[in-house]
């Protein structure tokens, strides 16, 4: 990627210290990424041609460099928070992701946000990114998730048709600090811990824990191969996994596991279409979920297609030309995508016992564009960025994965229903929400070892709690203002600044999403 997407040059910034300001640093980071090159750029992330001559340095060399990064960004300087005096109100930064979205949908997207801290969370992305660009910051740059919080790990399948957890959720992805999305996982997890009501101490041990797995899986790569590091997957509940799962906690992903292999096109079939008396199969409207979309709106869909199956390697061309479209509809999905257009289509292969779902998705502008390098004049379709961030990332992506256009608008096209699955956060017993936010952690640490310097991250972490500490501290100072901004906006809703669809109930907008409750053994029976 050209220059790792034009490399993170806050990693320039030499003055950063606990008490320094962040915003300054985030402005001359900004200046510095527009001078020239960052120095601290290994020669295989300097873009261009393969260099066969090309030396990658022995993994003490770059852990050590790694370890003197702290010398200009202490470990401890990651505790703080605190908000500068120029922080945008969070209500206007909302309104303003809002642009270009369908204006229908944004009472629903303002109600699924308004539910819970957590949906402010989920679909405050841009606020965050202001934030972060305003924290002391390492400058090692990785291709970031961009939107790394617990609800967008999840499980599917890979082309072997075996179930991973893995990340899986790229709109946000882009080239930034490493330590940027594990700031968005921990607060995450300080948010959930807290809607579940888990005793302060129990919260503050998942948020150390998830920084633990980090750190020390990162150690564990640091060493490793590239061709290993690539190699890397994560198959929930093994003995020999990428990461380990508590024995208590076990049972609750063998489930979610069996749940996942069972989430295919086939049975999505009967629950969402219906085979009407022409022999027809079409789409059943449950709105706002799933509606209709008019001729002229499905004919472009359609149309698009075309395009989409040309992004894909030539064999999987050929297979997509074995299908045949059945019917289009809108889909209404997630909290912080709503109001994307987002397209649900029926395909049918060898019969009607062949249905293939795909979502053509609108990729809009990540909310750390502005706040990191632009990226190169090949990403500038928004589709491809998303498609480019989701193959660096996971371990194995979707055979599908492609990216289109719409009336000039960028998409991307994947598998509706990959054997994937989820856990509900807000039933999860203490055990399994532990080892969830741990298995978070040490994964993030993996995706962000496949286009960063691994080395260099572990070097910097270090064998100590230090950065574990700070991270907590962070975690819990920015729960408390993620809880303030969740609730200035319900305050506006209230006031009439802001339309919401109706009164939102905690918890709401992640049953809405999934369309079901938590399953017996998914919720809690004790916090011991």
């Amino acid at each position: 990627m050209d220059k790792l997407h034009g490399a993170i040059a806050v990693g320039r910034l030499a003055e950063i210290s606990p008490r320094n300001s962040a915003r300054t640093a985030a402005d001359q980071g900004a200046a510095s990424a527009a001078e020239g090159p960052d120095e601290s750029l290994e020669s295989w992330q300097e873009p261009g041609p393969y260099d066969a001559a090309g030396r990658l340095g022995s993994w003490e060399e770059r852990r050590a460099a790694g370890k003197a990064v702290r010398g200009r960004v202490p470990r401890e300087a990651h505790a703080e928070w605190q908000p500068p005096a120029d922080r945008p109100d969070p209500v206007s930064t909302l309104l303003a992701s809002n642009a270009g979205r369908q204006g229908e949908l944004l009472p629903l997207r303002m109600e699924r946000m308004a539910a819970s801290p957590f949906g402010f969370l989920r679909g405050s992305a841009a606020v965050m990114a202001w934030d972060l660009a305003h924290t002391p910051t390492t400058g090692v740059p990785v291709v970031l998730a961009g939107d790394a919080h617990l609800s967008n790990f999840g499980l599917y399948g890979t082309p072997q048709r075996e179930v991973v957890f893995d990340l899986n959720d790229f709109d946000e992805t882009t080239v930034g600090p490493w330590e940027w999305d594990l700031k968005r996982l921990l607060a995450s997890v300080s948010v959930v811990a807290r809607e579940n009501e888990y005793p302060a101490r129990q919260r503050r041990r998942a948020v150390m824990d998830c920084v633990r797995a980090y750190r020390e899986n990162a150690a564990r790569l640091q060493s490793m191969g590239v061709m290993d590091i690539w190699y890397q997957h994560a198959f929930p509940g093994a003995k020999h996994s990428l990461v380990k799962w508590e024995l208590k906690a076990h049972d609750v992903f063998e489930q979610a596991v069996l749940h996942a292999q069972q989430n295919t096109s086939e049975r999505l079939l009967p629950r969402v279409a219906q085979k009407e008396a022409d022999g027809h199969w079409r789409f059943v409207a449950e709105p706002p979920t799933l509606t209709r979309v008019d001729d002229a709106t499905a004919a472009a869909v359609v149309a698009s297609l075309t395009e989409y199956v040309e992004t894909l390697t030539p064999e999987r061309r050929f297979m997509m030309k074995r299908y045949g479209v059945a019917d289009v509809a809108h889909r209404v999905v997630g909290v912080g995508s709503v109001g994307t257009r987002a397209y649900l289509v029926l395909l049918f292969g060898a019969g009607a016992a062949d249905p293939l779902f795909l979502q053509v998705k609108e990729a809009l502008r990540p909310a750390l564009a502005g706040l990191v390098p632009a990226l190169p004049s090949h990403l500038s379709h928004e589709g491809r960025r998303v498609v480019f961030g989701q193959r660096f990332l996971q371990a194995s992506s979707d055979v599908l994965l492609g990216w289109t256009s719409i009336a000039d608008r960028p998409f991307y096209v994947r598998q509706m229903r990959n054997m994937k699955g989820s856990l509900p956060l807000e039933s999860l017993a203490w055990g399994a929400f532990h080892s969830y936010s741990w298995a978070c952690g040490a994964l993030l640490a993996r995706a962000h070892a496949r286009t960063g310097d691994i080395a260099k991250i572990a070097g910097y972490c270090g064998n100590s709690k230090a950065l574990d500490r700070a991270l907590v501290d962070f975690a819990e100072a920015y729960a408390d203002q993620t809880e303030r901004d969740h609730a200035a906006l319900v305050a506006a809703i209230k006031q009439g600044r802001v339309e919401a669809a109706r009164k939102a109930e905690p918890g709401s907008a992640e049953k809405r999403e999934t369309g079901k409750l938590a399953e017996p053994w998914q919720r809690p029976n004790t916090h011991a």
